[in-house]
Order: C-alpha cells, then structure tokens, then sequence
C-alpha cells in the first residue's frame, strides 16, 4: 500500500517543484544573500502544495470520470481501485494544511501579506483539478504551471532571502523562463494522454492544437526560456554560456525521442524533462555561485 501512495505522489514530476525554489535561491545567492533556513521551508512548502495538487488530481478526475482504467500513463491508484476515493481526498486536504502551517513559517520571513498568496497557491492547487472550472481541463493547464512553478516559487524564494525586489528584471526573466520550462512536463503529460482526455471531454491545449503543433511547441519553449534570460546571461562571465548550452542539447534530444514515441514510451520522457529542468537549474545555482 506504501508504494501506491508512492506513486501517487508522482515523484518523477516533484523536480519541477524543486526547480524553482532553486531557481530563486540562485537569484538570492548571486546577491551575496542567500539564507539556509527560508530557503528549506520554501522548498518543503512548494514540494508538499505540489504533492496535495497531485493527490486532488486523482481524486477530482476519478470523480469527474476523466480518468479510465488501463490508461496510457502512469497508474492511478484510485481509478484501479488501490487506493479509496475518501482516502485520498482526505490525503489531498491533509497535505494542503500541512502545506499551510509551513507557510505560516515563512511570514516571519515575509510579512502578512504572504498570507493572500499562500492561500491562493493552495486554491489553485485544487482548482486545476476541482470546482466548476477545472484549469486542467480547459487549456490553463500549462499557465497555471507557468505562474505557479516559475514566477511564483522563484520570486517569493529570493525575496524571502532578500527581503527585496533588487535586480527585478534579471528575476523576473528567470521566473517565466522556468515556468515555461515546467509547463513542458505538462506538454509530455498531456501529449500520451491526449486520446485519452480528448474522449473524456478534458480540452488540454494537445487535445486543442494537436500533438503535431505541441511537439513543436515543447521544442520551442525551451529556445525561448533560454532567450528570456539574455539580460542574465549578458551580464555573467562567458563561460557561463555553457549552461543554457547544455540544457538546449539535452532538450533536443529529449524532443526528437518525444517526437518519436506513443503512448507508455513516453512515461520516461516525462521524467527526463523534468529532470532536464532540474539540472538546468543546478548548473544555474553553481553559475551564480561562481559569479
């Protein structure tokens, strides 16, 4: 039963969420300002929403009948029956409050106004999945991740160092170009399930613009993120170049396998751009380091 709720988490995707406090932590780092202890709790914070957003997953879709037994992706607990649909809706609500006291540590770092965003990351967490306007099933799946796996975790991570908004625009480009780096899990997510979700009513932007124009889509992305960031890059060493350099060789590689696969083959591919995000932002945290 452990390694059902194991899955469930979707461990091969919590990269996206570590992604972005470090993005954010590299930003505060290349300050001078970086501080261990907002620095860990935003991290338990984004990995822990990420985990109650997932868990609301499976239970809203099992509830709204999107998912289906024997689907292409990876197995969903409550739609094969191994896990209760009160237990996990009980385990969406429980890692949603437990995501709220963490939060509530950070306002020593923050101020009360982090309470407002707080609560609107944890309502956002369900309304991908839940309410009368599921995002996920409309086509805002991949702007939601934008804001909330990019602009968001990377912003709030560095001014919670910080205590400032110095270098705006150098963070601000490094927030959007994570989250449209995050928003392409999405895009591999949603390309194997597309038959799936299009017969289920659930209009993601590949049941819209179909997996031909995505694929495209995801190969672009990646271009783009790294040309958002040109304010950054010019304003590092040369040598720095090689870390956008790597992220792109590793991401075209991953699309052509991408553009080649259906179906259960694209499982890896999933966790290979998420890990692909994941080293893309190491190597900018050591960059920052070094700089």
């Amino acid at each position: 039963m452990i390694r059902k709720w194991i899955e469930a988490m979707r461990l091969r995707t919590l990269p996206v969420s570590i992604a972005g406090v470090l993005a954010g932590c590299g930003c505060a780092a290349w300050q001078g300002r970086f501080s261990f202890l907002p620095a860990i709790l935003c991290l338990l914070f984004a990995m822990v929403a990420q985990i109650a957003s997932n868990f609301g997953n499976e239970y809203y879709d099992f509830k709204n009948g999107v998912d289906r037994k024997g689907r292409e992706g990876f197995r969903r607990g409550v739609t094969e029956g191994d896990i209760s649909p009160d237990a996990m809706k009980r385990a969406t609500f429980t890692m949603l409050g437990l995501a709220a006291i963490i939060g509530c540590s950070l306002l020593c770092f923050g101020g009360l106004w982090l309470i407002p965003v707080g609560l609107a990351i944890l309502l956002f967490a369900l309304a991908y999945s839940a309410g009368p306007y599921p995002l996920s099933h409309h086509g805002l799946g991949d702007v939601t991740v934008i804001v909330f796996f990019g602009i968001i975790p990377v912003t709030l991570t560095c001014y919670l160092q910080t205590g400032d908004w110095k270098n705006l625009t150098e963070l601000i480009c490094t927030s959007v170009a994570i989250g449209i780096l995050a928003a392409n899990v999405l895009v591999v997510n949603n390309y194997r399930d597309m038959d799936d979700d299009k017969s289920a009513g659930k209009r993601t932007t590949v049941v819209i613009f179909g997996r031909r124009a995505m694929g495209y889509v995801y190969l672009f992305s990646g271009v783009l993120a790294m040309g958002i960031m040109l304010p950054l890059w010019a304003q590092m060493p040369p040598w720095a170049a090689v870390v956008p350099t790597i992220y792109l060789l590793l991401h075209i590689a991953t699309w052509r396998k991408l553009t080649r696969s259906m179906g259960t083959a694209l499982n890896p591919l999933l966790g290979k751009t998420a890990m692909n995000l994941l080293l893309f932002t190491m190597l900018l945290f050591a960059a920052f380091i070094i700089a």
